[in-house]
């Protein structure tokens, strides 16, 4: 145990316990994922001059902001390693359900704009895609924990058939995106479902409880966090990056409507070739 441990209090003694594996392996997966997301928030300032294609970056604000909310959700895993106490308490239960339905905002209004792009529409502009996300994330009311559980339930429910309508459309080249999203909302709530379970049944059947309510929670705060860098940011920086080395989307990309916007200058030199 180390001598600072000795000297702090009883509240914050699992922040710096070098006993209790739980805390040890999810301190070490926060501060790692702190770290990479704010690589990945560089990445993103870099994309947003390099990304000429305007239906791509339309989300690149919006995803900004879901990092932010990730990045938040990495900070908060410490709110729960430490002991439940009158200074973790107001910042638990407020920014579990305020940041969980931020990030699923987000994904909400980029699995909308999808919705349009698959079927050959033209993009909704960025300021409607970040007005759409943060509209939402606003309209949960911060009366109860369980009240916000179960509107961030509701907007999990919503991004999983929003982004199942994405499949249905003319343009392939949109499906990845719609498929990202799906894949990450539909892992989300498997993890909800676990930890859920576990609070409400698992702990209590094995006696654990409320020994073990701290470390599940953090457990699946912790892991839906990776879980939305892994499967959705990396996936989209990827997919990012790849269209900012193009001046203009592929021939073969091209949907029946103008879904993507090229400049005037490279249609009329088509023009002319035609001609």
């Amino acid at each position: 145990m180390y001598e600072d441990c000795i000297k702090s209090t009883e509240d914050y003694y699992f922040v710096c316990d070098n006993e209790g594996a739980w805390s040890i392996v999810l301190e070490s997966l926060a501060i790692i994922g702190i770290v990479v997301t704010i690589i990945l928030l560089l990445a993103y300032l870099f994309l947003l001059r390099r990304v000429q294609d305007c239906s791509l970056w339309n989300t690149l604000p919006t995803q900004f902001l879901f990092l932010l909310g990730v990045l938040g959700l990495f900070s908060l895993a410490f709110a729960f390693i430490a002991q439940f106490n009158q200074q973790t308490a107001p910042v638990r239960y407020f920014l579990f359900g305020v940041l969980f339905a931020l990030c699923f905002s987000c994904l909400l209004a980029h699995a909308s704009n999808l919705v349009k792009l698959v079927r050959g529409r033209v993009s909704f502009s960025w300021t409607t895609i970040l007005c759409i996300a943060i509209g939402v994330s606003l309209l949960q009311l911060n009366v109860d924990f369980v009240v916000l559980l179960v509107y961030v339930l509701f907007l999990m429910a919503l991004t999983f058939f929003i982004s199942k309508a994405t499949f249905c459309g003319p343009c392939e080249n949109w499906k990845q995106h719609g498929r990202l999203i799906f894949v990450t909302v539909l892992i989300s709530i498997i993890i909800w479902v676990v930890w859920i379970s576990m609070l409400l049944r698992g702990n209590p059947q094995l006696q654990r409880q409320p020994q073990w309510d701290d470390p599940v929670i953090c457990i699946a705060l912790v892991t839906n966090a990776w879980v939305f860098l892994l499967l959705y940011i990396i996936p989209e920086l990827c997919i990012l990056y790849r269209s900012s080395r193009q001046n203009c989307p592929l021939p073969g990309n091209a949907c029946p409507a103008p879904a993507y916007q090229c400049s005037f200058r490279v249609e009329n030199q088509e023009l002319s070739r035609d001609c």
